[in-house]
């Protein structure tokens, strides 16, 4: 059976957000337990990753990158991968968990927006509608799953913090989208990924050393935890989302983050931490009818191809 494109992307992004939604209680666990800090994840993250990319790019055709690309790469390798996973680190750290996560539906908003602006796409009423949609539903979701709490730290610093996390992570899936064209996602995510390092080890470097995983010795269950983290969640996340950026749009990967809350609740309900209610059926119904309407409205091609005709 033959998959179109648009098709394969789709597939290949709900791949992408189900080991995403998976690694939150993941991650949840590590720092609940006190094995490793959010910061010391990063940098731990962001290293592995770009050691990976690289030992795997040894044995790929080689493919030279342009100047002008590799600074796009080194503002992608910022944007996306540390400020992203710095600021909502901290922003965190500093706010709820549930304030933490209706701001992260913001980013298939400003992916439309930005899109609109760099790559010239659309703005359709279809597509916005999908967004608001799709937004409503994780919203609804997250309020119906838990009581609404006030952070310990500085709550309005956190918000800003994952508000501007969402708006570079949304930056760099649009600038990005025209170099998954021209470049595999191992020569792109090995150069963003060594820029990331750079900036993250020697600001996070310390907690990662002084981890007390380093020390623990009781039982494999965290080292397992961990290494789903920084395979799955990480290298094999990131390698494909430049393959799904070449079939499908920004707005559309996005839209995906949507995805990662239903995926999370259906894991806390399968270890016993959460139950199964209506109100997830019909956030889940939300969330993929905004996916659907996202990914069936008109792009800038579709536009073009038809004014042809």
């Amino acid at each position: 059976m033959n998959l179109s494109p648009k098709l394969q992307g789709n597939l290949l992004m709900l791949f992408v957000m189900c080991l995403f939604g998976i690694n939150i209680p993941i991650n949840k666990y590590l720092y609940a337990e006190g094995f490793i800090s959010p910061y010391g994840m990063t940098a731990l993250r962001m290293s592995f990753a770009a050691i990976m990319f690289w030992l795997v790019s040894l044995f790929m055709p080689k493919e030279k990158v342009a100047k002008k690309d590799l600074t796009i790469l080194f503002v992608g390798g910022l944007l996306g991968m540390f400020f992203n996973q710095s600021l909502f680190a901290y922003g965190l750290n500093e706010t709820s968990p549930v304030d933490a996560s209706i701001i992260t539906t913001s980013s298939p908003l400003f992916a439309m927006i930005i899109a609109a602006i760099v790559l010239k796409e659309p703005i359709t009423l279809k597509k916005a509608g999908g967004v608001l949609l799709g937004g409503a539903g994780a919203i609804f979701l997250i309020y119906s799953s838990h009581q609404i709490s006030v952070g310990q730290g500085d709550t309005l610093k956190g918000d800003l913090a994952i508000l501007c996390a969402q708006i570079f992570y949304s930056t760099y899936i649009v600038i990005t989208r025209p170099l998954s064209t021209r470049y595999s996602s191992i020569t792109m995510m090995k150069w963003m990924f060594l820029f990331a390092t750079l900036f993250a080890l020697p600001l996070f470097g310390k907690d990662v050393v002084d981890a007390p995983l380093i020390q623990y010795r009781e039982s494999i269950v965290p080292f397992v935890a961990i290494s789903f983290t920084l395979v799955g969640a990480t290298f094999l996340t990131y390698m494909l989302i430049p393959v799904a950026q070449r079939r499908i749009r920004p707005t559309t990967i996005s839209m995906y983050n949507n995805v990662q809350p239903i995926i999370a609740s259906l894991v806390a309900i399968y270890i016993g931490q959460d139950n199964f209610t209506i109100e997830k059926v019909i956030a889940a119904v939300l969330i993929f009818g905004g996916v659907y309407f996202v990914t069936t409205s008109k792009s800038r091609e579709d536009i073009l191809q038809g004014e042809k005709k």
